[in-house]
């Protein structure tokens, strides 16, 4: 099937004007200012100047559920693929939380794979809280050589719920990173959570100025959880390192007005992803502070929070879209993402007059078109 995209307003992320774009077998074709109709063209959309950019990449979130803190009834069910596409995600990257027990890998690459069967390109992270990761096969190595949707480890540090790791350990578990990652032609991250604690990111600037490991496979996340600890992240990323801002969860203040205080205070467009945290289980208080029930981390503050960053924060759409698209994907590797390109994976989110999410095309396959999904989940009542 070839599909071609008329009259649209291209942020690639940069901005290229009113182009048509044509697809085939989930990548770009071409984008050119006109592309003539062919006999080969079996569909073609107008967007009538409508933005397009390139599909949202959400590294973090909880796509087979979360939560328990509070025991088995807070804990999360899973995502759908409707949801995801409802706010734009169209690559998705799975992991574990603080549970590695009642939460299976195995289970998260189930999901994993069924989640690309409804045509989201998903991902997924081996481990979890703890320093004894949980396997699929035998050590991080192998999964990320033998695993093909495996991209990199997690772990937690500065948190009460971490197994509070030495560096010597971190270390250790970076090389298995790095060197699966090298062998299966993936970059490979240790992506870090960051607890609340007053160690904030220490053992990961040791890391990068003792051991000289190289800074790009040190993926810290939730740096915008406490203002001291987003300070430290502005460090982090004045040495070359990419940080992520969760969107969804574990914020002092909006995402967005944090990275136009860390482009203040020096740090690159470049250097700065969003990522939800979705699906994690949060607390519903009363106004006392007591706790009355349960919610889910919202998966739709991504684009928001980008569109945020343009309207509210004043960047041009091409840099307040890059912490959502472009950024991650090179966090992650993924060459194929995050930007519109021939070759490129034909992943799009039109946006209206309004910057409003109009449609969405995965794997140049149309999943939402003029704000109706053109696809159900497998279990949709």
């Amino acid at each position: 099937m070839m599909l071609l995209i008329r009259n649209a307003d291209v942020y690639a992320p940069e901005h290229l004007g009113t182009k048509d774009i044509l697809v085939a077998g989930g990548k770009v074709m071409a984008v050119e200012d006109r592309i003539d109709p062919h006999p080969q063209i079996t569909r073609t959309l107008d967007f009538g100047g409508q933005k397009l950019i390139p599909g949202v990449i959400d590294q973090h979130m909880h796509v087979i559920g979360a939560g328990g803190k509070h025991g088995f009834a807070s804990m999360t069910p899973e995502i759908t693929a409707s949801e995801l596409i409802g706010c734009g995600t169209t690559t998705v990257v799975g992991l574990l939380g603080t549970d590695g027990s009642t939460r299976s890998i195995k289970s998260l690459y189930a999901k994993v794979m069924a989640l690309e069967q409804d045509g989201i390109s998903a991902y997924m992270y081996t481990g979890y809280y703890g320093i004894d990761p949980v396997h699929i096969l035998d050590n991080v190595q192998d999964e990320m050589i033998f695993i093909h949707k495996v991209l990199g480890c997690k772990i937690a540090i500065s948190d009460i719920r971490s197994s509070y790791p030495t560096e010597l350990e971190l270390v250790r578990l970076l090389r298995q990173v790095r060197t699966g990652g090298m062998i299966a032609s993936k970059k490979g991250i240790l992506h870090i959570h960051l607890g609340a604690l007053d160690s904030k990111m220490d053992i990961l600037m040791r890391l990068v100025e003792e051991y000289a490991f190289p800074i790009e496979h040190i993926s810290p996340t939730h740096v915008g959880r406490t203002k001291d600890l987003f300070e430290a992240a502005i460090l982090f990323a004045k040495k070359g390192g990419m940080i992520d801002i969760t969107t969804g969860a574990s914020k002092y203040t909006d995402p967005w007005k944090s990275v136009v205080y860390a482009l203040d205070q020096g740090v690159s467009i470049g250097k700065m992803t969003f990522s939800s945290d979705g699906n994690a289980g949060l607390d519903r208080k009363d106004e006392n502070g007591n706790v009355i029930g349960f919610r889910r981390a919202p998966i739709d503050q991504n684009l928001a929070q980008a569109i945020a960053l343009h309207r509210e924060g004043g960047l041009p759409l091409s840099d307040a879209i890059r912490p959502a698209t472009l950024n991650p994907a090179i966090n992650l590797g993924l060459k194929q993402k995050g930007r519109i390109q021939v070759g490129g994976d034909a992943d799009f989110c039109l946006l209206d007059d309004e910057f409003r999410l109009s449609s969405v095309i995965a794997g140049g396959v149309v999943k939402m078109l003029h704000s109706k999904l053109t696809f159900q989940d497998h279990f949709a009542q």
